[in-house]
C-alpha cells in the first residue's frame, strides 16, 4: 500500500533523514548595485539577485522580462527551451512583486525566475520529455 506525504523526503530504505524543521538565516552580504547594463544581472548569483529584489532595487517582473528576452534571443541557437511559458512567468513575477511590496517577503527565492527541465509534469503545460 502506498503512503503519501505532504512533504517529499528523498530517502531510500534504511536511510534516516532528520526531518526537524529549522529556520533559514541568510548571511550578511555587501551592498549590491544594479549594473549599468541591466542584462549583466544574468550572470549575478541568486544571493545578489535576491538582495536586489528584497530591497526593491529591481522587481521580479524586470528580471523575468530580461530572462525571457535572453531565452528568445539565445534559445533557438542553444536549443535549450522547448516550452516557453511567458504569460505564466510574467503573472507569477507580478504576484511576487505585489507580495513583496506589501511586506510579505518569503525568502531568498521569492521573485527569482527559474526554468524547469521538461521532465516535470505540470498541469496545463505540455511535457515532452
Amino acid at each position: 500500500m502506498l503512503s503519501f506525504h505532504r512533504t517529499f523526503y528523498p530517502e531510500t530504505p534504511g536511510m534516516c533523514i532528520d526531518k526537524k524543521r529549522r529556520s533559514f538565516t541568510m548571511s550578511k552580504s555587501s551592498i549590491i548595485q544594479i549594473p549599468d547594463n541591466f542584462e549583466d544581472l544574468a550572470f549575478y548569483p541568486i544571493t545578489a539577485l535576491a538582495q536586489l529584489i528584497k530591497s526593491r532595487k529591481i522587481t521580479s517582473t524586470q528580471l523575468t522580462k530580461m530572462y525571457l528576452k535572453r531565452l528568445k534571443t539565445y534559445g533557438p541557437k542553444l536549443e535549450c527551451v522547448i516550452t516557453l511559458t511567458e504569460d505564466l512567468a510574467l503573472k507569477q513575477a507580478q504576484l511576487a512583486d505585489a507580495e513583496i511590496a506589501q511586506g510579505d517577503y518569503r525568502g531568498p527565492l521569492h521573485g527569482i525566475p527559474y526554468g524547469a527541465k521538461d521532465l516535470l509534469q505540470t498541469k496545463g503545460i505540455k511535457t515532452t520529455w
